[in-house]
Protein backbone atom coordinates (compact mmCIF):
# COMPACT_ATOMS: atom_id res chain seq x y z
CA UNK A 1 0.00 0.00 0.00
CA UNK A 2 1.43 3.40 -0.97
CA UNK A 3 1.75 6.31 1.44
CA UNK A 4 -1.39 7.85 -0.10
CA UNK A 5 -3.59 4.77 0.16
CA UNK A 6 -3.47 3.29 -3.34
CA UNK A 7 -2.10 -0.28 -3.57
CA UNK A 8 0.35 -1.59 -6.16
CA UNK A 9 1.85 1.76 -7.15
CA UNK A 10 5.33 1.40 -8.67
CA UNK A 11 8.21 2.62 -6.51
CA UNK A 12 9.26 5.21 -9.07
CA UNK A 13 5.77 6.67 -9.42
CA UNK A 14 5.23 6.64 -5.65
CA UNK A 15 8.45 8.58 -5.10
CA UNK A 16 7.50 11.16 -7.72
CA UNK A 17 3.95 11.54 -6.39
CA UNK A 18 5.21 11.88 -2.82
CA UNK A 19 7.57 14.69 -3.84
CA UNK A 20 4.85 16.44 -5.86
CA UNK A 21 2.30 16.12 -3.05
CA UNK A 22 4.80 17.79 -0.73
CA UNK A 23 5.01 20.67 -3.23
CA UNK A 24 1.21 20.83 -3.34
CA UNK A 25 1.01 20.96 0.44
CA UNK A 26 3.65 23.68 0.61
CA UNK A 27 1.94 25.86 -2.01
CA UNK A 28 -1.48 25.22 -0.46
CA UNK A 29 -0.31 26.47 2.92
CA UNK A 30 1.68 29.44 1.62
CA UNK A 31 -0.96 30.59 -0.86
CA UNK A 32 -3.72 31.08 1.72
CA UNK A 33 -1.59 33.30 3.92
CA UNK A 34 -2.93 36.83 4.15
CA UNK A 35 -2.77 40.10 6.08
CA UNK A 36 -5.74 39.29 8.32
CA UNK A 37 -4.99 36.90 11.22
CA UNK A 38 -8.57 35.65 11.59
CA UNK A 39 -8.91 34.85 7.88
CA UNK A 40 -5.58 33.03 7.98
CA UNK A 41 -6.67 31.06 11.05
CA UNK A 42 -10.05 30.08 9.62
CA UNK A 43 -8.58 29.21 6.21
CA UNK A 44 -5.91 26.95 7.69
CA UNK A 45 -8.48 25.23 9.91
CA UNK A 46 -9.52 22.56 7.38
CA UNK A 47 -6.18 22.51 5.56
CA UNK A 48 -4.49 21.51 8.83
CA UNK A 49 -7.17 18.88 9.47
CA UNK A 50 -5.77 16.90 6.55
CA UNK A 51 -8.04 14.89 4.29
CA UNK A 52 -7.34 12.41 1.51
CA UNK A 53 -6.07 15.05 -0.99
CA UNK A 54 -7.77 12.88 -3.61
CA UNK A 55 -8.22 15.72 -6.10
CA UNK A 56 -4.57 16.87 -6.14
CA UNK A 57 -3.48 13.23 -6.26
CA UNK A 58 -5.60 12.61 -9.35
CA UNK A 59 -4.16 15.72 -11.02
CA UNK A 60 -0.65 14.45 -10.33
CA UNK A 61 -1.29 10.86 -11.46
CA UNK A 62 -2.92 12.04 -14.71
CA UNK A 63 0.03 14.34 -15.38
CA UNK A 64 2.27 11.24 -15.61
CA UNK A 65 0.48 10.38 -18.84
CA UNK A 66 2.33 13.41 -20.26
CA UNK A 67 5.14 15.59 -18.91
CA UNK A 68 4.66 15.68 -15.11
CA UNK A 69 7.50 18.15 -14.47
CA UNK A 70 5.59 21.32 -15.40
CA UNK A 71 4.98 23.53 -12.35
CA UNK A 72 1.52 24.48 -13.65
CA UNK A 73 0.43 20.98 -12.62
CA UNK A 74 1.23 21.73 -8.96
CA UNK A 75 -0.72 25.00 -9.22
CA UNK A 76 -3.71 23.24 -10.78
CA UNK A 77 -3.65 20.58 -8.04
CA UNK A 78 -3.79 23.34 -5.42
CA UNK A 79 -6.65 25.05 -7.28
CA UNK A 80 -8.65 21.80 -7.09
CA UNK A 81 -8.01 21.35 -3.36
CA UNK A 82 -8.80 25.02 -2.59
CA UNK A 83 -12.06 24.71 -4.51
CA UNK A 84 -12.94 21.53 -2.64
CA UNK A 85 -12.13 23.10 0.73
CA UNK A 86 -14.21 26.18 -0.07
CA UNK A 87 -17.25 24.00 -0.85
CA UNK A 88 -16.80 22.17 2.48
CA UNK A 89 -17.03 25.44 4.41
CA UNK A 90 -20.25 26.30 2.58
CA UNK A 91 -21.70 22.78 2.81
CA UNK A 92 -21.18 22.65 6.57
CA UNK A 93 -23.14 25.88 6.99
CA UNK A 94 -26.03 24.50 4.94
CA UNK A 95 -25.95 21.16 6.78
CA UNK A 96 -25.30 22.71 10.21
CA UNK A 97 -22.56 20.13 10.59
CA UNK A 98 -20.66 20.14 13.92
CA UNK A 99 -17.67 18.11 12.62
CA UNK A 100 -15.55 18.06 9.49
CA UNK A 101 -12.49 15.85 8.95
CA UNK A 102 -12.65 14.82 12.59
CA UNK A 103 -12.37 18.38 13.95
CA UNK A 104 -14.91 21.03 14.90
CA UNK A 105 -16.44 22.61 11.79
CA UNK A 106 -15.68 26.26 11.06
CA UNK A 107 -19.35 27.23 11.36
CA UNK A 108 -19.53 25.59 14.78
CA UNK A 109 -16.39 27.35 15.93
CA UNK A 110 -16.70 30.83 14.39
CA UNK A 111 -20.32 31.02 13.24
CA UNK A 112 -22.00 30.80 9.84
CA UNK A 113 -20.98 34.23 8.53
CA UNK A 114 -17.26 33.67 9.08
CA UNK A 115 -17.47 30.16 7.61
CA UNK A 116 -19.21 31.43 4.45
CA UNK A 117 -16.71 34.26 4.03
CA UNK A 118 -13.80 31.86 4.53
CA UNK A 119 -15.16 29.71 1.71
CA UNK A 120 -15.41 32.83 -0.47
CA UNK A 121 -11.82 33.74 0.42
CA UNK A 122 -10.60 30.30 -0.69
CA UNK A 123 -12.49 30.60 -3.98
CA UNK A 124 -10.73 33.94 -4.50
CA UNK A 125 -7.33 32.40 -3.79
CA UNK A 126 -8.06 29.59 -6.25
CA UNK A 127 -8.95 32.16 -8.92
CA UNK A 128 -5.68 33.99 -8.26
CA UNK A 129 -3.70 30.83 -9.07
CA UNK A 130 -5.89 30.06 -12.08
CA UNK A 131 -5.02 33.36 -13.71
CA UNK A 132 -1.52 31.96 -14.39
CA UNK A 133 -2.86 28.81 -16.08
CA UNK A 134 -4.56 30.40 -19.08
CA UNK A 135 -8.09 30.92 -20.44
CA UNK A 136 -8.85 27.22 -20.98
CA UNK A 137 -8.09 26.39 -17.35
CA UNK A 138 -10.16 29.36 -16.15
CA UNK A 139 -13.11 28.32 -18.32
CA UNK A 140 -12.88 24.73 -17.04
CA UNK A 141 -12.96 25.99 -13.45
CA UNK A 142 -15.95 28.24 -14.16
CA UNK A 143 -17.94 25.38 -15.69
CA UNK A 144 -17.00 23.08 -12.82
CA UNK A 145 -18.08 25.70 -10.30
CA UNK A 146 -21.38 26.02 -12.15
CA UNK A 147 -21.98 22.29 -11.76
CA UNK A 148 -21.04 22.39 -8.07
CA UNK A 149 -23.62 25.12 -7.46
CA UNK A 150 -26.32 23.44 -9.55
CA UNK A 151 -25.73 20.17 -7.69
CA UNK A 152 -26.16 21.94 -4.35
CA UNK A 153 -29.34 23.65 -5.54
CA UNK A 154 -30.73 20.34 -6.80
CA UNK A 155 -29.97 18.69 -3.46
CA UNK A 156 -31.62 21.56 -1.59
CA UNK A 157 -34.74 21.51 -3.78
CA UNK A 158 -35.12 17.73 -3.88
CA UNK A 159 -36.63 15.74 -6.76
CA UNK A 160 -39.49 17.21 -8.76
CA UNK A 161 -42.97 15.65 -8.62
CA UNK A 162 -42.89 12.33 -10.43
CA UNK A 163 -39.09 12.27 -10.67
CA UNK A 164 -37.25 9.14 -9.53
CA UNK A 165 -35.52 10.17 -6.26
CA UNK A 166 -32.62 7.79 -6.88
CA UNK A 167 -31.99 9.14 -10.40
CA UNK A 168 -32.19 12.68 -9.00
CA UNK A 169 -29.69 11.79 -6.28
CA UNK A 170 -27.23 10.26 -8.75
CA UNK A 171 -27.29 13.49 -10.78
CA UNK A 172 -26.67 15.50 -7.59
CA UNK A 173 -23.67 13.29 -6.81
CA UNK A 174 -22.34 13.67 -10.36
CA UNK A 175 -22.54 17.47 -10.10
CA UNK A 176 -21.50 17.95 -6.46
CA UNK A 177 -18.70 15.38 -6.33
CA UNK A 178 -18.00 13.91 -9.76
CA UNK A 179 -17.51 17.25 -11.50
CA UNK A 180 -14.52 18.50 -9.46
CA UNK A 181 -12.82 15.10 -9.32
CA UNK A 182 -13.25 14.86 -13.09
CA UNK A 183 -11.78 18.33 -13.51
CA UNK A 184 -8.84 17.41 -11.27
CA UNK A 185 -7.92 14.51 -13.55
CA UNK A 186 -8.47 16.67 -16.65
CA UNK A 187 -6.12 19.40 -15.40
CA UNK A 188 -3.32 16.86 -14.97
CA UNK A 189 -3.63 15.52 -18.50
CA UNK A 190 -4.27 18.92 -20.07
CA UNK A 191 -1.38 20.78 -18.45
CA UNK A 192 1.10 17.94 -19.00
CA UNK A 193 0.53 18.14 -22.75
CA UNK A 194 -1.43 14.92 -23.30
CA UNK A 195 -3.35 14.20 -26.49
CA UNK A 196 -7.01 15.18 -26.74
CA UNK A 197 -8.00 11.49 -26.49
CA UNK A 198 -6.14 11.01 -23.20
CA UNK A 199 -7.55 14.27 -21.80
CA UNK A 200 -11.11 13.13 -22.56
CA UNK A 201 -10.44 9.61 -21.24
CA UNK A 202 -9.23 10.75 -17.81
CA UNK A 203 -12.09 13.29 -17.65
CA UNK A 204 -14.65 10.52 -18.11
CA UNK A 205 -12.82 8.32 -15.62
CA UNK A 206 -12.67 11.13 -13.06
CA UNK A 207 -16.43 11.70 -13.17
CA UNK A 208 -17.19 8.02 -12.58
CA UNK A 209 -14.59 7.48 -9.86
CA UNK A 210 -15.84 10.66 -8.17
CA UNK A 211 -19.39 9.32 -8.10
CA UNK A 212 -18.08 6.00 -6.77
CA UNK A 213 -16.24 7.76 -3.93
CA UNK A 214 -19.43 9.49 -2.81
CA UNK A 215 -21.45 6.27 -2.98
CA UNK A 216 -18.75 4.56 -0.90
CA UNK A 217 -19.04 7.36 1.68
CA UNK A 218 -22.80 6.77 1.77
CA UNK A 219 -22.25 3.12 2.65
CA UNK A 220 -19.52 3.97 5.18
CA UNK A 221 -21.81 6.49 6.92
CA UNK A 222 -24.15 3.60 7.74
CA UNK A 223 -21.88 0.55 7.90
CA UNK A 224 -18.94 2.00 9.83
CA UNK A 225 -19.09 1.83 13.62
CA UNK A 226 -16.20 4.28 14.04
CA UNK A 227 -15.43 7.87 13.08
CA UNK A 228 -12.65 6.85 10.67
CA UNK A 229 -14.36 8.75 7.84
CA UNK A 230 -13.97 12.02 9.77
CA UNK A 231 -17.61 12.30 10.71
CA UNK A 232 -19.84 10.51 13.16
CA UNK A 233 -21.68 7.48 11.69
CA UNK A 234 -25.32 8.35 11.01
CA UNK A 235 -24.61 12.03 10.33
CA UNK A 236 -26.82 11.98 7.24
CA UNK A 237 -29.66 10.41 9.25
CA UNK A 238 -29.48 13.22 11.81
CA UNK A 239 -29.59 15.82 9.04
CA UNK A 240 -32.35 14.07 7.07
CA UNK A 241 -30.07 14.00 3.99
CA UNK A 242 -31.03 11.24 1.52
CA UNK A 243 -28.18 8.91 0.56
CA UNK A 244 -27.83 5.83 -1.62
CA UNK A 245 -28.62 3.42 1.24
CA UNK A 246 -31.67 5.27 2.57
CA UNK A 247 -33.05 5.85 -0.94
CA UNK A 248 -32.81 2.11 -1.60
CA UNK A 249 -34.77 1.45 1.61
CA UNK A 250 -37.40 3.98 0.57
CA UNK A 251 -37.82 2.15 -2.77
CA UNK A 252 -38.65 -1.10 -0.94
CA UNK A 253 -42.17 -2.51 -1.32
CA UNK A 254 -41.74 -4.86 1.65
CA UNK A 255 -44.49 -4.04 4.21
CA UNK A 256 -42.03 -4.76 7.05
CA UNK A 257 -39.99 -1.71 5.96
CA UNK A 258 -42.80 0.82 6.46
CA UNK A 259 -41.84 1.86 9.99
CA UNK A 260 -38.19 2.30 8.96
CA UNK A 261 -39.25 4.24 5.86
CA UNK A 262 -41.27 6.67 7.98
CA UNK A 263 -38.25 7.34 10.19
CA UNK A 264 -36.07 8.00 7.13
CA UNK A 265 -38.38 10.65 5.64
CA UNK A 266 -37.25 13.35 8.10
CA UNK A 267 -34.24 14.31 10.24
CA UNK A 268 -33.85 12.07 13.29
CA UNK A 269 -33.14 14.12 16.41
CA UNK A 270 -33.12 11.37 19.05
CA UNK A 271 -29.72 9.66 19.40
CA UNK A 272 -31.51 6.55 20.64
CA UNK A 273 -33.54 6.36 17.42
CA UNK A 274 -30.44 7.11 15.29
CA UNK A 275 -28.74 4.10 16.90
CA UNK A 276 -31.86 2.00 16.36
CA UNK A 277 -32.06 2.97 12.67
CA UNK A 278 -28.33 2.38 12.13
CA UNK A 279 -28.66 -1.15 13.56
CA UNK A 280 -31.63 -1.81 11.26
CA UNK A 281 -29.87 -0.45 8.18
CA UNK A 282 -26.68 -2.44 8.79
CA UNK A 283 -28.57 -5.71 8.34
CA UNK A 284 -30.97 -4.44 5.67
CA UNK A 285 -30.67 -5.75 2.08
CA UNK A 286 -30.29 -2.11 0.97
CA UNK A 287 -26.66 -2.16 2.16
CA UNK A 288 -25.73 -4.94 -0.27
CA UNK A 289 -27.86 -3.36 -3.01
CA UNK A 290 -25.93 -0.12 -2.50
CA UNK A 291 -22.58 -1.92 -2.62
CA UNK A 292 -23.68 -3.54 -5.88
CA UNK A 293 -24.52 -0.12 -7.36
CA UNK A 294 -21.16 1.20 -6.19
CA UNK A 295 -19.36 -1.73 -7.82
CA UNK A 296 -21.16 -1.01 -11.08
CA UNK A 297 -20.04 2.64 -11.11
CA UNK A 298 -16.45 1.65 -10.20
CA UNK A 299 -16.50 -0.87 -13.05
CA UNK A 300 -17.67 1.88 -15.43
CA UNK A 301 -14.69 3.96 -14.27
CA UNK A 302 -12.37 1.01 -14.85
CA UNK A 303 -13.71 0.43 -18.38
CA UNK A 304 -13.27 4.13 -19.19
CA UNK A 305 -9.50 3.67 -18.81
CA UNK A 306 -9.36 1.35 -21.85
CA UNK A 307 -7.80 3.84 -24.31
CA UNK A 308 -4.91 4.77 -22.00
CA UNK A 309 -1.38 3.48 -22.67
CA UNK A 310 -0.02 0.71 -20.45
CA UNK A 311 2.14 2.52 -17.90
CA UNK A 312 2.57 3.10 -14.15
CA UNK A 313 0.05 5.98 -14.10
CA UNK A 314 -2.65 3.88 -15.77
CA UNK A 315 -2.00 1.04 -13.30
CA UNK A 316 -2.40 3.49 -10.42
CA UNK A 317 -5.77 4.64 -11.77
CA UNK A 318 -6.91 1.00 -12.03
CA UNK A 319 -5.80 0.43 -8.43
CA UNK A 320 -7.81 3.47 -7.37
CA UNK A 321 -10.97 1.70 -8.59
CA UNK A 322 -10.17 -1.24 -6.29
CA UNK A 323 -9.49 1.12 -3.38
CA UNK A 324 -12.93 2.72 -3.71
CA UNK A 325 -14.67 -0.65 -3.54
CA UNK A 326 -12.58 -1.83 -0.58
CA UNK A 327 -13.46 1.34 1.40
CA UNK A 328 -17.11 0.29 1.51
CA UNK A 329 -16.46 -3.13 3.09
Amino acid sequence: MSAFGIPNVSGELEQSLTQSLAQVESLLNSHIKGDYPLVEETSHHLVAAGGKRLRPLLTLISSHLGDPTRYEIIEAAVVCELTHLATLYHDDVMDEAPLRRGVESANNRWGNSIAILTGDYLFAKASDLLADLGPEAVRLQARTFERLVIGQIMETQGPAAGEDPLAHYMQVVADKTGSLISTSARYGALLSGCSAEIVETVTTFGEQIGIAFQLADDVIDIASESEDSGKTPGTDLREGVPTLVTLNVLRSTDPSDRELQELLRAPIESEEIVDQVLRALRVHPAIETSRGQLHKVAQTARLALGPLPICDATSALFSLCDTVIERSH
